[in-house]
């Protein structure tokens, strides 16, 4: 599961921890930089669960998107940029998380 890297800091991160924690769901966590057709790049904060099953509670509590490092990534390159496409749109909620005021524009 995808979200934009400055709503997954200071008590957010908190949150999904806790949540992940009561639940048992294993995960670790990965960075990768979003690039929409316009030019404009963010950096993301990849949640990975072991399979679907375990991603859909977290997607179900906090929102997100599915990725897939396989299809998304540039074919599957570790290092590989996310290339999004249509139009980008900044994200400052999801689910319970809030981008923190310090963090907005």
């Amino acid at each position: 599961m995808a979200l934009p890297d400055n709503i997954c800091c200071m008590h957010n991160l908190t949150l999904i921890m806790e949540f992940c924690g009561k639940r048992g769901l294993i995960h670790l966590t990965r960075h990768v930089t979003a690039v929409w057709p316009n030019g404009k790049q963010e950096h993301y904060r990849l949640h990975c669960f072991a399979d679907l099953a375990s991603a859909e509670p977290f997607k179900d509590h906090f929102g997100g998107v599915m990725f897939d490092p396989k299809r998304d990534r540039e074919n599957g390159r570790a290092r590989g940029a996310w290339h999004r496409k249509g139009e980008y749109k900044r994200i400052l909620e999801s689910g319970p998380l809030r981008v923190p005021e310090i963090l907005r524009d």
